[in-house]
């Protein structure tokens, strides 16, 4: 349909421009066509929009990229911010078990300590 070196994303407007404008124009008639070229009209359509896209470097296509690139790293930007979320949940965690690890030998001290004082008291009466 286009050269390699056509970029995939303008490929996939252009297909996704027809698409839109057909269901706008014919989508009532879809169902009911009876003949092969019922929709033959639709392609003068088609060669006016080719032209628009072929170009890559018309200010109207690179646009279309650049919009598509302020998307995908809005997404990566998002999706490092949740990593990074992650780590630092992860560091809070760790934190949270060596305190958990300290405070358990605290209490397993203190517990022998509280049941030596118990067995003097015992051996003591």
């Amino acid at each position: 349909m286009c050269d390699r070196s056509y970029p995939k994303k303008l490929a996939f407007q252009y297909l996704e421009d027809l698409k839109t404008e057909f269901e706008r124009v014919n989508g009532s008639q879809i169902e009911t066509a009876a003949r092969p070229y019922a929709f033959i009209k639709f392609d003068t359509f088609i060669q006016k929009t080719k032209k628009l896209y072929q170009d890559t470097r018309t200010q109207r296509n690179v646009a279309k990229l650049n919009d598509e690139l302020y998307e995908v790293h809005q997404i990566m930007t998002r999706n490092v911010q949740e990593v990074l979320g992650v780590g630092e949940k992860l560091d809070q965690v760790s934190q949270m078990s060596s305190r958990l690890t300290s405070e358990s030998r605290i209490y397993a001290d203190k517990a022998r300590d509280l049941n030596r004082q118990v067995s003097v008291l015992r051996f003591s009466r």
